[in-house]
């Protein structure tokens, strides 16, 4: 089962300031570069402090730094309360990863912070603009299934564009709903082509900018137009050092192009610049494990299965996390046709009954593991008695 996809069929999951019309999110020239996170202007309508710390927090918002992303939107918030743009960031932060949706959205949280930001008002039309796009992700969200907002959302952001043709952080987050959007069954890849012709040009124009690089890594993150994206995935990391996930996402690019040792040194890049942070640790291992195996290290990939089951109990941690802890397991018996190991494989006694029950999609893994396992075992058993059969029927053959 080595070099192919098909053991885990489960997609990865396993992310306020400036004045008048000069300042347009576009206007990225003279932008300062956030130390090791890359060059992002983002200008609102507030108190100078705020500004640059607005830059700041979107770039961390571009490499899905959700932990850092969030402290830098509450303390601009703190800062200027009246800063509406700041809660809009933090209902950003709690859309987590969108190519993640439905399972990522955090709904409760980001409606609180989407309310807020109109609660506190915007001193621009284009930031009320903003701030109205982001409320359709999460308007009556109780009632209204997640791709009618979705959809809706990247109508939004769309129209957004559109209306300020210079606000180039308009066009990338445009780019980025329009690319989550993508229907899995669309093999024409329609959406996410449509996103990086939006990036494509951005990506010559601001080479600096991390968003720009990610989401061209996200748009082609399937085998048929993987090379497409080997420009970004090799930049990437260069781009935004300090970022755990810029050293990640090339490894998708890596994966489905089957550049193993590549995969390998990008996610030990990204595990270090973790610095213990359950989702990309565990997320890098998982990448490691599948790519170790891919190049026949069955060494390599038990270590990082034992480091895996070594961490000390996972309980508040993110959904991709647990996918992690669940996928590592199920990968070193899957891909190895251990299908006794893999039948009886337990759940990681490391995560949290808490976090199992959150994660029933993650859990889903170690049940897919052991049915298969199962099954292939019944399959051996069956070839195996029809063979001594097979034996004793010409044994009796020559008896006659």
């Amino acid at each position: 089962m080595r070099h192919t996809q098909q053991s885990l069929a489960i997609a990865v999951v396993i992310l306020c300031l400036g004045l008048g019309t000069v300042l347009q999110a576009g206007a990225h020239e003279g932008a300062t570069r956030s130390d090791g996170l890359g060059d992002v202007h983002f200008s609102v309508s507030y108190t100078d402090a705020a500004q640059a710390k607005f830059h700041r927090a979107m770039a961390l918002y571009h490499s899905f730094d959700w932990p850092r992303g969030k402290a830098a939107f509450d303390e601009i918030a703190s800062l200027d309360p009246r800063c509406g743009m700041a809660y809009w960031g933090l209902a950003m932060v709690a859309a987590d990863n969108p190519f993640g949706w439905p399972i990522s959205l955090k709904l409760k949280e980001g409606a609180e912070a989407i309310q807020k930001a109109q609660d506190s008002g915007a001193a621009t039309p284009r930031e009320r603009d903003y701030i109205a796009a982001l409320a359709t992700l999460y308007k009556d969200h109780e009632t209204v299934p997640h791709r009618q907002r979705a959809l809706a959302y990247e109508q939004a952001m769309e129209q957004l564009a559109a209306t300020y043709p210079d606000d180039v952080e308009a066009k990338i987050l445009s780019a980025l709903v329009i690319s989550a959007n993508h229907d899995l069954n669309d093999k024409t890849f329609a959406r996410p082509l449509k996103a990086a012709a939006l990036l494509e040009p951005l990506f010559a124009a601001y080479p600096q900018h991390p968003g720009v690089a990610h989401y061209l890594i996200h748009s082609y993150d399937y085998p048929p137009i993987a090379q497409k994206g080997l420009e970004a995935a090799k930049r990437y990391a260069s781009i935004a050092p300090d970022a755990s996930h810029a050293h990640h996402m090339p490894s998708h690019i890596f994966t489905r192009v089957g550049f193993w040792r590549e995969s390998v040194a990008s996610n030990q890049a990204s595990v270090a610049t973790a610095k213990g942070d359950a989702l990309y640790t565990l997320h890098g291992w998982d990448y490691m494990a599948y790519a170790y195996l891919q190049m026949a290290n069955d060494a390599a990939a038990e270590q990082v299965g034992s480091k895996a089951l070594a961490l000390s109990e996972l309980s508040n941690v993110s959904f991709g996390a647990v996918f992690g802890a669940a996928a590592i397991p199920a990968r070193l018996a899957l891909e190895r046709s251990r299908w006794a190991e893999a039948a009886t494989l337990a759940l990681p006694a490391n995560v949290s009954a808490e976090a199992w029950q959150r994660s029933p999609q993650a859990e889903s893994i170690n049940a897919f593991a052991r049915a298969l396992g199962a099954a292939r075992q019944e399959i051996e058993r069956a070839r195996s008695a029809q063979g001594a059969h097979g034996a004793q029927a010409g044994l009796l053959g020559r008896a006659d």
